[in-house]
């Protein structure tokens, strides 16, 4: 990123450094210590997540292209990361295109494997087939043009794990950089409930770096929610199992005041004051009727006891 972002950056009253510092830490001494205690049975580092909740949820329907965010702090570098790009087709143009990609971004340690769309309907078909596909590769890139058709070819595990595909145009001529840009963000998938996640660090990095990357983050997930800083409730960091902890939340707006007529004299009557009954009654449940829209109470019911003849 050009601009450094900061905690004041983020225009949410309340929101200020001194919390996101204490929240990463906290985070990540939690994950350090279970590591530790696990002997190690954690090898991947564990991705961490802020949450953004909304007040108002959004009118546009889900959208499955991803929003890309600029990390100063990147989750993955084109020399490391384990990349799949998804191409047109097994057979023909695409193809032809997927090889001389793999070529090319293999001498410099870029996409790993390139699978067409026929491929992807055959060999990947089952569920299990499809979630150990999601499990291989740190990122998945798409020729843009199939990017509609992808949904339902990826199944679930793609969404749950917040790995869609990252469309780009392997017909252009600045290939290596929209590789490099892929792994050097984050993304933003708009859905259509009240709650944004975003990967927004490593449990590998240390808390300035996790607390940078939030702040760069909210500066620009901001401008693709509706009404802006207005519509955010609360803001959160957690790790895939560990507790939410927030950020900032914002005070409950103020709710609409309940009023009520007051009760007839005989309702608080019989509420306030034990029946007095005679010997041989035994007085019926209250009862009450609604009439004209309102509440009122009916007198107790008394009756006789009738004695069996001995």
């Amino acid at each position: 990123m050009t601009k450094q972002v900061s905690a004041s950056d983020v225009k949410l009253s309340g929101y200020n450094e001194a919390q996101v510092q204490k929240a990463a830490a906290s985070l990540l001494k939690f994950l350090g210590d279970r590591r530790s205690k696990a002997n190690d049975l954690f090898d991947d580092d564990e991705i961490i997540n802020i949450t953004i909740a909304l007040k108002k949820m959004p009118l546009q329907s889900r959208k499955d292209k991803p929003i890309p965010l600029q990390l100063p702090h990147p989750l993955n570098s084109p020399e490391g990361a384990e990349i799949c790009l998804f191409v047109k087709d097994h057979q023909g143009e695409g193809h032809k295109e997927g090889k001389l990609l793999l070529q090319q971004f293999e001498k410099n340690g870029g996409v790993t494997k390139v699978i067409g769309i026929s491929k992807l309907k055959t060999k990947y078909e089952s569920h299990e087939a499809k979630r150990q596909l999601c499990k291989l590769y740190d990122i998945f890139l798409a020729d843009e043009r199939i990017l509609p058709s992808l949904p339902k070819l990826i199944g679930k595990s793609f969404f749950k794990k917040k790995k869609q595909p990252i469309p780009i145009r392997i017909t252009g001529k600045d290939l290596p950089s929209q590789v490099k840009r892929a792994c050097s963000c984050t993304y933003m998938f708009k859905n259509s409930g009240t709650c944004i996640n975003i990967k927004v660090a490593l449990s590998t990095f240390d808390q300035q770096q996790v607390a940078q990357n939030i702040h760069a983050v909210l500066a620009q997930a901001v401008d693709h929610i509706p009404k802006k800083w207005s519509n955010i409730r609360g803001v959160f960091i957690k790790s895939a199992d560990s507790v939410a902890l927030p950020l900032f939340q914002s005070l409950p707006e103020q709710g609409v005041r309940i009023s009520a007529d007051p009760l007839p004299a005989a309702a608080v009557d019989m509420e306030s004051q034990p029946s007095k009954l005679k010997s041989g009654q035994k007085a019926a449940s209250k009862r009450t009727a609604v009439k004209n829209g309102s509440i009122a109470a009916l007198k107790p019911v008394t009756k006789k006891i009738k004695k069996s003849s001995s």
